[in-house]
């Protein structure tokens, strides 16, 4: 196995960097995520540092790490480790001669794509927050406002929950005409499907392979046995929790962020950190190795 860095290098406006691998490389002329291999013995976080330097001439201020993806190459199986670097010193430099090019997911790509690498797109498409309603404590005019608010405040991935609502038709309905205006994309807990289905952590363990719906897939998960089905069957992303205490499951075993980052660590798809968040928690969830934070009163609440 040849351990590989990787670095989605992230502008504000959304755009990250590519580099061509040069001429008398393996795949020269193909475009990658800027990285390379691990030392023996090398952290990968400080593994991420110095390719950095020496391909990019640049210094990694804040990094977070993100998935990880096997792929088999003809010349060895390889082991990406991606990280998000949001935070650099310096303008990158071809330091090997390769060519660089600024992408943005809704934006034409570059190709050929590694093959390794360009799965990896789909799960960058994601957004950081994962809103989920709360109509059964707020009340369906209530959430509908608020969904209408925060859409146009650029909220893009929504999960209509509230099972035992009996005004549950209307929700999703509402929910999915506010989110279809606006460009978000909304997913049913448990279906019908709108772009794509929710399962709970005991539909994910009866499925035997990735529902063949059109659209996202995603699953609840509190353990790494959960989590590891939900990435043999393929999955598109998971949230994991509770990381704290939350009224929705005041029983359940809390994981912490420790024990968040145990089971997250290496995921292949992205993993949402749940319960009794709020948007200040952002930085230490994805400091654990969280894509991004799912919430359901933290989405809708002021305050941060």
């Amino acid at each position: 196995m040849i351990e590989v860095v990787a670095a989605v290098i992230e502008r504000p406006d959304g755009s990250f960097l590519l580099a061509q691998r040069p001429p008398g490389k393996v795949y020269a002329g193909w475009w990658e995520f800027p990285g390379g291999k691990v030392e023996a013995g090398e952290p990968l976080a400080r593994a991420l540092e110095r390719e950095l330097i020496e391909e990019l001439g640049i210094q990694v201020v804040k990094a977070y790490p993100w998935i990880s993806r096997v792929h088999v190459y003809e010349h060895g199986t390889v082991m990406l480790h991606f990280f998000r670097v949001v935070e650099w010193q310096g303008e990158p430099h071809p330091h090997e001669g390769q060519s660089f090019a600024w992408q943005r997911i809704e934006g034409p790509s570059v190709e050929p794509m590694l093959p390794a690498n360009g799965p990896v797109l789909a799960s960058l498409a994601l957004p950081l927050e994962y809103a989920i309603t709360d109509a059964k404590a707020l009340g369906l005019v209530a959430q509908l406002e608020r969904v209408e608010a925060r859409v146009k405040g650029g909220l893009r991935l929504i999960q209509v929950r509230d099972r035992d609502n009996w005004e549950r038709a209307q929700l999703i309905y509402g929910v999915t005409s506010i989110a279809k205006e606006y460009g978000a994309r909304v997913l049913v807990n448990g279906g019908p499907p709108a772009d794509g289905i929710h399962y709970s952590a005991e539909e994910l363990m009866r499925l035997r392979s990735r529902p063949r719906q059109a659209g996202l897939a995603a699953a609840s998960c509190h353990t790494v046995q959960e989590l590891g089905h939900a990435m043999a069957i393929g999955l598109d992303f998971v949230v994991l929790g509770p990381v704290k205490a939350t009224a929705t499951h005041p029983d359940a075993t809390l994981l912490g962020w420790e024990g968040f980052r145990r089971i997250a660590e290496s995921a292949s798809i992205p993993v949402y950190a749940i319960g009794g968040l709020r948007p200040r928690d952002m930085d230490h969830a994805r400091a654990a190795g969280a894509h991004g934070l799912a919430m359901i009163r933290g989405s809708w609440t002021p305050g941060p």
